[in-house]
């Protein structure tokens, strides 16, 4: 059973991210916001001598370079308005003090020494502001990646920020769609309080996220006890249906291990259902202005998600279509084809033509050791062959 919450993954660079998936904000502790009161409080008094000392001293404008240090404190323990505010105060004050000595009557070199204090204060104020915006921009870069990793796999936002593409742009291509569920949760679920609950599911997906990540796939939506993950969008691969299928395989036997660590029996073990169709795929933003999500629609997608919930009527752990099993043949990889076995033609919910299965038989992901294996039917390789010959 899924439930109706669903994480989705969102658009990174070109479009503005959905609420759940902004960059979170670190909270201020209370020992940074003591740190920037006593920064500002020290900033202030220190402005605030060097006018008195600038002002009523025989050296006049010799000490107004001093405000050079109030701009470093405020770029070093504050933020850009503060330095901005900074900047501003030191000029003022400056030239405050200058008016304050000489009024308008200028007949010494204290107005171009006043002019050499404003130079290096603009000059520094700039270059504080230019280093923390830089600052600024890198620690939101590093969020945006940090957050985009929960979602993509390493190399996947590795290879999004070298070739800098928007995934906000619609894309319509070819990809490996797998949907995979954890089989009756609800009656597991029953059993634990709400906190064991969640403890379980984030447990479970972590580990099938794993795996996604670990055959260069997305994962495009967490679905409760679920999850939706793509191989091939946004970035194509030559290996996208060998990455699908194989990560389908390594689901089955991390649940199987996760089982045995867990010292679960037959009848308490954690089991899976996976559905994967090979076709295009279009992959864009959808929802509203002030919730965006980044998502893939299309016949692939509908069909993974149909003989996912088919797996139950077929005994199955793993179905996948006849198309992925031809792009695996594309893709030189008959061994991987030929761990599917051939479950024949059936009828699914919402289309009038039957759909060619091949499938992993359900070993219930039990403890017993043994490797995933094919059901006894038709290998897929002989399958293959008298459907082209039908």
């Amino acid at each position: 059973m899924r439930p109706a919450g669903r994480i989705s993954a969102a658009a990174a660079s070109g479009t503005r991210l959905p609420a759940r998936m902004q960059p979170r904000a670190a909270g201020r502790t209370p020992f940074a916001r003591h740190r920037r009161t006593i920064a500002q409080c020290a900033a202030c008094a220190l402005a605030a001598g060097i006018f008195l000392f600038d002002t009523l001293s025989p050296l006049e404008i010799a000490i107004a370079s001093l405000y050079l240090v109030v701009v470093s404190l405020a770029a070093t323990y504050l933020d850009i308005r503060s330095v901005r505010i900074a900047a501003a105060a030191s000029i003022a004050l400056t030239v405050l003090s200058l008016l304050l000595q000489h009024g308008f009557d200028f007949r010494d070199d204290a107005p171009l020494r006043a002019a050499v204090s404003l130079a290096a204060i603009a000059m520094a104020s700039l270059l504080a502001l230019k280093s923390l915006a830089a600052n600024e921009r890198l620690a939101a870069s590093e969020r945006q990646r940090t957050n985009l990793a929960r979602f993509f796999s390493p190399q996947v936002v590795d290879e999004l920020a070298r070739t800098d593409q928007p995934l906000s742009l619609t894309r319509h291509q070819a990809a490996a769609v797998l949907f995979v569920d954890v089989v009756g949760f609800t009656t597991y679920s029953a059993k634990m309080g709400p906190e064991e609950v969640i403890t379980l599911l984030r447990e479970l997906l972590a580990l099938l996220g794993d795996r996604v990540f670990a055959n260069h796939g997305i994962v495009d939506k967490y679905l409760g006890d679920g999850l939706l993950a793509v191989f091939g969008a946004p970035l194509q691969s030559s290996a996208d249906s060998a990455n699908a299928a194989t990560c389908a395989l390594e689901m089955v036997r991390s649940v199987r291990t996760w089982n045995e660590r867990h010292d679960r029996s037959r009848g308490e073990a954690i089991r899976v259902a996976i559905g994967i169709a090979y076709g295009h795929i279009v992959q864009g933003d959808v929802g509203s202005e002030n919730r965006l999500e980044l998502t893939v629609v299309g016949h692939a997608v509908n069909i993974a998600s149909r003989i996912e919930r088919f797996t139950r009527s077929l005994d199955a752990t793993v179905l996948v279509t006849a198309s992925l099993i031809d792009a695996l043949r594309a893709e030189h990889r008959s061994d991987l084809a030929d761990s599917f076995a051939d479950f024949g033609k059936h009828r699914l919910r919402g289309y009038a033509n039957p759909v060619q299965l091949y499938g992993v038989a359900d070993v219930a992901c039990g403890c017993s050791g043994s490797t995933v294996a094919p059901a006894r039917r038709k290998p897929a390789a002989s399958a293959l062959a008298s459907r082209r010959a039908d």
